[in-house]
């Protein structure tokens, strides 16, 4: 802050985040430190590159104003970035009840016995501020997992996702493995199912071959015998 008798100024430089084909705009801030109305005038070394508004006005006893300055578009970026525009502040004390149509360049003569201030400001360029990423709340699919890790070296996993995943794979994982194991239960059963009744159909064959005068045929119950040993140990 340039602190003078009259008006204290913020900043001392203009900064123009500077962009071109782009209306920049910056502010700064006057403000009267003493008892008195004070008149100020803002000009330029290159009045067709700026707009100023207010260019002129009076400032109240202790009070601020607040003065922005709009750089118009630029079709070509200067050297290095660099601006050799200034500024030239004017500040003087004025009667009460004065206007801003009240306001004449006679009022900021120092050779007229008025007291008059005069303060520079340079013109600085600075890279256009870059607007911060948004960050996503909550968990989303197909987020990756946040993690930190504690005093004692253990990896936590802050992003839920991760432990409720890991608990849905559990979960089919088990669902897969119960019906897995109905299903080998039933074939189970069904086999003992089968082995019985082939048992009961060989017992009865013979029971009927002692009857009979010529018996079972051999092969016959050779075959009867192999499925009953197929089943038998499929069962197992």
């Amino acid at each position: 802050m340039s602190t003078g008798e009259l008006l204290s100024i913020e900043p001392q430089e203009l900064e123009f985040a500077f962009e071109l084909k782009k209306q920049i705009s910056c502010s700064m801030q006057l403000k009267n430190n003493t008892n008195n109305h004070v008149a100020f005038k803002v000009k330029t070394t290159n009045p067709k590159k700026y707009c100023v508004r207010p260019n002129t006005g009076v400032v109240m006893p202790h009070s601020v104003c607040d003065v922005t300055v709009t750089m118009q578009a630029q079709k070509e970026a200067p050297p290095d970035m660099q601006c050799k525009d200034k500024f030239l502040l004017q500040s003087a004390v004025a009667s009460p009840g004065i206007t801003t149509k009240d306001i004449t360049p006679e009022l900021f003569n120092k050779e007229s016995g008025n007291q008059v201030e005069e303060c520079k400001l340079k013109v600085n360029y600075v890279a256009p501020r870059q607007p911060p990423s948004p960050v996503r709340e909550g968990s989303e699919e197909g987020s990756s997992p946040r993690a930190s890790i504690s005093d004692n070296g253990t990896i936590n996993t802050t992003d839920s996702a991760v432990p409720r995943a890991y608990a849905e794979s559990h979960e089919r994982s088990s669902s897969e493995t119960r019906a897995l194991v109905s299903k080998l239960t039933d074939e189970k059963n069904s086999a003992i199912q089968q082995s019985n009744k082939l048992h009961q159909e060989l017992e009865l064959l013979r029971r009927q071959g002692n009857k009979s005068r010529g018996g079972i045929p051999f092969l016959y119950v050779v075959v009867i015998g192999l499925l009953s040993f197929l089943l038998g140990y499929l069962v197992k």
